[in-house]
């Protein structure tokens, strides 16, 4: 991630829901406390206001960059693709995990998500090199 972050870093601004470091003494602390309902409250209180600030940014930003790697796309990535292309946002993927996760021989990944990537005027890339071309030449064509 570091590198795919410093890599797009040159050509666009990067916002990284990962870097939302707001809560970690919340998550450190949360498995200490003993009484469910309090635990549970609070883990609600933390994955809302996450949801809400990564929907934020989805909305404030011009394109969404996903990573697709895995047996399946991540179900939040998937909802963040989905989410970034009903609001008419490029998007763009890299999948460098070489295990087949199309539903046939014509798509490298779920063929809703790779519809929503190809529909919104992005592509799939298998490279960190790839992928920064692409998100370069974007970034040029827009200004």
């Amino acid at each position: 991630m570091t590198k795919i972050v410093a890599e797009l870093g040159k050509h666009v601004a990067v916002v990284n829901p990962w870097d939302d470091r707001r809560f970690d003494g919340d998550f450190a602390r949360a498995p200490a406390i003993e009484d469910k309902g309090e635990r549970l409250a609070l883990y609600h209180q933390i994955n809302t206001e996450l949801g809400r600030t990564n929907a934020t940014s989805i909305t404030s930003c011009d394109g969404v960059v996903a990573i697709l790697d895995g047996v399946d796309v991540d179900s939040g990535t998937a909802s963040e693709i989905g989410f970034g292309f009903a609001q008419g946002k490029r998007i763009y993927g890299l999948r460098t995990d070489f295990r087949l996760a199309g539903d046939n021989e014509g798509s490298i990944v779920n063929l809703q998500v790779q519809y929503f990537i190809e529909a919104s005027g992005g592509t799939i890339h298998t490279t960190v090199d790839g992928l920064t071309g692409a998100i370069q030449r974007w970034a040029a064509a827009e200004g």
